[in-house]
């Protein structure tokens, strides 16, 4: 308790501690805590964060899910996509079904956006884009670069419910994406109560059950 003040708190941790039970009772102190996991495979786990020989993917895996069910905070999982590692749709399905067994309150996505410590590559934000949608019925975060833009869109009544029926949208993606005409449908939903925004730490997502 003597960590918390005035101010909700984050943590962001790699979670290769995660299994243990004296860190997870430390997390627990915490308002807000961010892990990371970019794999779920153990050869992708080994090729893009390099662990240690004695810490085993599945190992991290069940200690989030002990976590997520011990934790009365905002959860946070936070994906980093590298080229030619974690970049395909197949890696992606696989950490789509885990990441839905443990729950998150919320998944951030991003690519590399400065040096590594080593030599890798990041994906381009269309790339980010398409990755991003695999995860249905999830709540992401995409961490777009600010200069990138898509082409805004005409959504009906009806696209924008199987949208956020598909996969909760933040306000980000509903101001790059949505034509003007769209979002006065949006929040005509809104008003009457047929969709509803969340704030999940400080990202506000639009959701419809």
């Amino acid at each position: 308790n003597s960590l918390k003040g005035d101010k909700k708190l984050l943590i962001l941790s790699n979670s290769s501690t995660i299994y243990d039970k004296k860190i997870r009772d430390v997390l627990k102190k915490i308002d807000i805590v961010k892990l990371s996991l970019d794999c779920a495979s153990e050869k992708c786990f080994k090729k893009i964060d390099r662990p240690l020989k004695s810490i085993k993917l599945n190992d991290i895996i069940e200690g989030m899910k002990k976590f997520r069910r011990e934790f009365d905070g905002e959860f946070i999982v936070e994906i980093l996509v590298v080229e030619g590692i974690n970049d395909k749709i197949e890696e992606m399905l696989l950490l789509k079904d885990v990441l839905k067994e443990i729950s998150p309150d919320r998944i951030d996505i991003g690519t590399i956006d400065r040096p590594p410590a080593y030599r890798v590559k990041p994906v381009d934000m269309d790339k980010l884009k398409e990755l991003s949608e695999v995860f249905e019925g999830l709540p992401v975060n995409v961490a777009y670069k600010k200069d990138y833009k898509v082409s805004k869109k005409d959504f009906s009544k009806d696209e924008i419910l199987a949208l956020l029926k598909r996969r909760p949208q933040t306000k980000s993606d509903i101001e790059r994406q949505f034509s003007d005409r769209s979002k006065e449908i949006l929040d005509r939903l809104l008003r009457e109560g047929e969709i509803y925004t969340q704030n999940v730490a400080g990202v506000e997502f639009y959701r419809k059950d």
